[in-house]
């Protein structure tokens, strides 16, 4: 099964569940078993449950052990250089232009012009949109 189907199908049966849980509920509710605080607890633990388990799960990132991989492809379409690739690192290490200017040896102006030349490559307007993209398309780690 393909990643994006076992996804639809995982997401399927969790919001099945959910409804069923919540019909449950209703009925409870209609029959008079539990009073209203119960209910009310219930339901806010499911959603903060939900929440906590959909957070981690969309927030997961790559195991610490495994090797970063740079994409040549995207390096190469973009045209960046040698020297842009590093100033981008050092942008994501939030480094400012005199910092990654005394850091790579270079004038702060020459750390501009590449600046400028990332945001141009890169359809960016600001520091962070470029370092988000660049990690998007697995240019730095």
């Amino acid at each position: 099964m393909n990643p994006t189907a076992r996804t639809v199908v995982v997401w399927a049966l969790v919001l099945a569940a959910g409804a069923l849980v919540l019909q449950w509920l209703e009925y409870q509710y209609v029959a008079r078993a539990f009073s209203r605080d119960i209910y009310i607890g219930l339901i806010g633990t499911a959603f903060a449950a939900g929440g906590v388990w959909a957070g981690w799960k969309l927030s997961a990132r790559k195991a610490a052990g495994s090797a970063f991989v740079r994409n040549d492809a995207a390096l190469k379409s973009l045209g960046l250089t040698g020297q842009e690739v590093r100033v981008l690192e050092r942008l994501a290490a939030g480094q400012s232009n005199k910092e990654i200017a005394r850091t790579l040896g270079l004038s702060p102006n020459t750390v501009k012009t590449h600046v400028g030349n990332l945001f141009a490559k890169l359809s960016v307007s600001r520091r962070l949109q470029a370092v988000r993209k660049a990690r998007d398309l697995e240019l730095i780690p």
